[in-house]
C-alpha cells in the first residue's frame, strides 16, 4: 500500500508540473460564503485562477484538464493564519533564541516557518513582527519562487514607545510625530502591508494617532495589542483596525467601559470604515495544560521541515520540561478566563479572526491553526461555519483582498485545501490536510507532500 501511495504522489508530481488546467471533482464544497455546502462539487482551475465552480451534474470537465479526485473530502478555501511569527519556531527561551538566530532568520528560520504553514493548509498568513531586512528577503523569496509558503502580509518591526532591551532589531521606538510618519513610510516603502502597534498606552496620544493616520494614508492595516485595558481604550480612540490577543492577564473579563466602547464602535460599521476585527489567539494558552499532560505532540516531526539539525536539537532541548517553562507559568491562571473574554468580544459584535501567535513556546507552525479552530468549536462551542469563515473569508476582507482570496469562487486565486471526512462535525480533521493547492500548484495530495513542487525557482501553476 505504501508503494501505491508513493506511486500516486509521483504521478501527481509529474502531472502537476505539466498541466496548467486542473479539475477538482467529487468533494463537498464549503466555499467560504457561509451558506449550505455544495455536494459533488467540480472546481475548474486554469493556471492559478478558479475558472468555474459547479457540480458533477451541472459542470462538465472539459478535455485537457487534469482530474484530481476529491471524493469523500470536504473542500475549502485555503486557510489564513492571522497572527504568525515566522522568526520564532516554538523555542522556549527567547533570551537565547533571538541573539543566537538573528543571522539565520532570512535563510533558515523564516523560510522553514513559511513552508510549514503552507503544508498545514495555510495559503495566506500575516507575519506580525520581525526584522525588516529579513521580512523583505522572505517576501522577495516568495515572489520569485526561491522559497515556498503562504501569501504573506507582513508588518516588519513592531512600533512602540521604546523597544525592550535586546529587541531593537525587530522593535522600533517611536517618540515623535515626525518619527512616527518617517517609520511608517519606511515600512511602506519596504513593501510591508501592516503596522503593528504595541504599548501605545505609553505613547503620547499625538504620536500614537500619527502612526495610525500615516498607516491609513499609506493603505496599511493597523493591528494593536490588547494586553492592557488602556491599549484597548486608546486603540479604539485612534482607529486601530484589528486587536490582537485576549489580554488583561488573569482578569476574568473585560471592564464595562471597554465593552461599552466596543459596542459603540461595532454599531458604526461601515461609517467607521468597516467592521472591528479581533484575533484572540487563545489556543496556546488554553491547551497548555494538555501539552504538559501529554507532550507527545512536541515530538511531531512536522516542525523539523526546513530547519537545520542543530536548530532542531536546540528547540527540543528547550522544551524538555514543558511544565516548567517560565513563559507559561501564569497560563494556568489565565486559561479559565479565555472563553468568557472571547464570548464578550463576540457578543459585542466584533469580527473574530483565526490567529494563534504561532511560533511562541510549544507552538509550531504546522499545528497551531487547526488547534485554534478546534478549541473554538469543540471547547468553546462556536459554530463550525463561523469558525471556518474566521479562517478564510473574513481575513481576506480585513486585508482588502477578498476579490482575490478567501472564497472558492470564479475569478479568485486557486488556493484550495481538502480533508477526508466531515469538517463541520470534526474540526480537528484539519490536523491532517489531505490536499493543499496554492496559486494553482498542488503541494499535497492524499496527505503526501509533492516534494518537486517545493524545489527553488519552480513556479508551476
Amino acid at each position: 500500500m505504501r508503494l501505491v501511495i508513493w506511486g500516486l504522489v509521483l504521478l501527481f508530481s509529474l502531472q502537476s508540473l505539466a498541466s496548467e488546467k486542473k479539475a477538482l471533482v467529487g468533494g463537498r464544497l464549503i466555499d467560504g460564503f457561509g451558506h449550505t455546502p455544495l455536494a459533488n462539487s467540480v472546481i475548474l482551475v486554469n493556471n492559478n485562477i478558479i475558472e468555474a465552480v459547479g457540480t458533477v451534474d451541472t459542470l462538465s470537465v472539459p478535455s485537457g484538464y487534469q482530474v484530481i479526485s476529491t471524493e469523500g473530502m470536504d473542500v475549502m478555501p485555503g486557510l489564513w493564519e492571522a497572527h504568525a511569527h515566522l522568526m520564532i519556531t516554538g523555542h522556549a527561551d527567547y533570551s537565547h533564541w533571538h541573539p543566537a538566530y538573528q543571522d539565520r532568520l532570512a535563510d533558515e528560520i523564516m523560510p522553514a516557518s513559511a513552508v510549514q504553514l503552507l503544508l498545514a493548509g495555510i495559503t495566506s498568513a500575516r507575519d506580525l513582527g520581525a526584522p525588516l531586512d529579513a521580512s523583505i528577503a522572505v517576501k522577495q523569496g516568495l515572489a520569485d519562487g526561491t522559497i515556498h509558503g503562504p501569501r504573506m502580509y507582513m508588518s516588519g518591526p513592531f512600533l512602540q514607545h521604546e523597544p525592550y532591551p535586546g529587541t531593537e532589531n525587530y522593535r522600533w521606538g517611536v517618540k515623535s510625530v515626525a518619527e512616527a510618519r518617517a517609520k511608517v513610510k519606511r515600512l511602506k516603502d519596504a513593501g510591508m502591508d501592516i503596522v503593528k502597534l504595541i504599548d501605545h498606552d505609553l505613547m503620547s496620544r499625538e504620536v500614537a494617532q500619527a502612526i495610525v493616520d500615516a498607516a491609513h494614508e499609506n493603505d496599511m492595516v493597523v493591528v494593536g495589542h490588547s494586553h492592557k485595558p488602556d491599549e484597548i481604550r486608546i486603540g479604539l480612540d485612534i482607529g486601530i483596525n484589528n486587536f490582537e490577543h485576549t489580554g488583561l492577564t488573569t482578569a476574568p473579563q473585560y471592564p464595562k467601559d471597554i465593552m461599552d466602547k466596543l459596542k459603540e464602535r461595532t454599531a458604526k460599521g461601515r461609517i467607521a470604515g468597516g467592521p472591528l476585527y479581533w484575533t484572540p489567539t487563545v489556543e496556546g494558552l488554553f491547551n497548555y495544560h494538555r501539552t504538559v499532560a501529554n507532550p507527545e505532540k512536541l515530538d511531531n516531526t512536522c516542525w523539523h521541515r526546513g530547519l537545520k539539525k542543530d536548530t532542531i536539537a536546540d528547540i527540543k532541548a528547550s522544551l524538555a520540561k514543558p511544565g516548567q517553562l517560565s513563559y507559561m507559568q501564569l497560563t494556568p491562571l489565565r486559561q479559565p478566563t479565555l472563553q468568557r473574554k472571547v464570548e464578550q468580544l463576540k457578543e459585542a459584535g466584533v469580527v473574530l479572526l483565526v490567529g494563534t501567535d504561532s511560533g511562541i513556546p510549544t507552538k509550531f507552525h504546522c499545528q497551531s491553526t487547526w488547534n485554534e479552530m478546534a478549541v473554538w468549536v469543540h471547547d468553546f462551542g462556536m459554530d463550525p461555519m463561523y469558525t471556518i469563515r474566521a479562517a478564510t473569508y473574513w481575513p481576506s476582507v480585513m486585508m482588502g483582498v477578498s476579490d482575490k482570496t478567501g472564497t472558492i469562487s470564479e475569478g479568485k486565486y486557486a488556493d484550495i485545501i481538502a480533508v477526508k471526512g466531515d469538517v463541520l462535525r470534526f474540526m480537528n480533521l484539519l490536523q491532517d490536510v489531505d490536499l493543499v493547492m496554492k496559486d494553482g500548484t498542488l503541494y499535497k495530495y492524499e496527505g503526501q507532500v509533492i516534494e518537486s513542487a517545493l524545489q527553488p525557482s519552480v513556479r508551476v501553476k
